[in-house]
């Protein structure tokens, strides 16, 4: 059975649901973003550890060269994944005040409240 719910008040229940919905997806993107930063820190580091051998292998040759980027890079996401480094979660830790701001002010715009002066307003 289902039942109507009433909208009266005020919707501040709404807007504090909305943004606790929308700052979750904010921290997820984040946390997906700064990992992806991660994993290609680790990449640039091991192709240069690699790049920085002694000299050439009895093997070594093209196709062996793209094998070894393949799973330099299946590393490097592997790596970043467990946070070895822990770079992304300082980068979530820096940033994500930030962007919990930059939603909170999206929320009160759409509500009709700017959080902060417009910068695009002319001078007098």
């Amino acid at each position: 059975m289902m039942q109507a719910v009433p909208t009266s008040g005020t919707g501040a229940a709404t807007s504090t649901t909305a943004t606790a919905g929308q700052s979750d997806a904010q921290k997820a993107k984040l946390k997906s973003a700064a990992q992806a930063f991660e994993a290609v820190f680790l990449r640039q580091m091991i192709g240069s550890m690699r790049s920085a051998s002694l000299g050439d292998g009895m093997f070594d040759n093209q196709a062996t060269s793209t094998f070894q980027d393949m799973a330099d890079s299946k590393t490097a996401d592997a790596m970043a994944k467990r946070g070895v480094l822990h770079i992304a979660d300082l980068l979530v830790k820096q940033l994500g005040p930030i962007a919990e701001k930059g939603v909170a002010g999206k929320i009160d715009a759409a509500a009709g409240a700017p959080s902060a002066p417009s910068l695009e307003s002319p001078l007098p």
